[in-house]
């Protein structure tokens, strides 16, 4: 069985990746939650992942880590994890790749904390900028494929690529136009993703670094999760 290296899920959006993909495409694995300590954590996960991060995918004593590496391994060996047809097999990996190597303002700006609620401060226009481009390319897949998923009618790696930004528009009120105005939503209702979110809430770690990354997105108005 695989074994799946991740973080805490209040704050580790790349471990969501993997983690709700195998999910809800029912891909059985061991869980294990190392959460983040204080200071670097190299050296930590450097124990069970080559790069010293997470997630970490471990087949049989093989890792693979990074969560866009960890998802076209999965492919490999099973059905499901990107759409069957060509063209919208092309337009899911180049929209996931999009979402691995760019939007660095939502992600510095915005970071994933799924237990809290934050009014946000201004945005700025690089923030806007990821906001608009990310409700162009979702409209977009929407719109060419149907829906109710960004790929087709079938959650696929695609749309776990960009499951943490539903937990951020959550936490930050971020609002997106047209059909991708609901796409969150639909995201946060699978059974998965509210497993995961049930979990964050019930963490009682609290790491530094990533509180302070949260206090200077705006200020704190609700933190539903377990106390520290």
């Amino acid at each position: 069985m695989y074994v799946l290296h991740i973080g805490n899920k209040n704050y580790s959006s790349w471990s969501l990746r993997p983690w709700v993909l195998m999910r809800t495409l029912d891909i059985p694995f061991e869980e294990r939650l190392t959460p983040f300590p204080t200071g670097p954590s190299f050296s930590l996960y450097r124990q069970f992942s080559p790069n010293g991060r997470v997630p970490c995918l471990v087949d049989n004593g093989w890792a693979v880590w990074d969560s866009l590496s960890i998802v076209e391994y999965l492919a490999e060996r099973h059905q499901g994890v990107w759409p069957a047809d060509a063209k919208a097999r092309a337009w899911a990996r180049s929209a996931a790749t999009e979402m691995h190597s760019s939007f660095t303002a939502l992600r510095n700006l915005c970071p994933m904390s799924c237990g809290v609620r934050v009014e946000p401060r201004p945005m700025s226009e690089a923030l806007k900028h990821d906001i608009f481009r990310m409700a162009d390319l979702w409209n977009d897949g929407l719109a060419r494929f149907g829906g109710p998923f960004l790929a087709g009618d079938r959650f696929t790696a695609v749309d776990a690529f960009f499951a943490p930004v539903a937990f951020r528009a959550q936490s930050y009120g971020l609002t997106f136009e047209g059909e991708a105005a609901t796409y969150p939503q639909q995201l946060l209702d699978l059974p998965p993703m509210r497993e995961w979110y049930a979990a964050g809430l019930a963490e009682t770690w609290r790491e530094p670094d990533h509180e302070a990354e949260v206090r200077a997105a705006g200020t704190i108005v609700e933190d539903f999760r377990a106390v520290a």
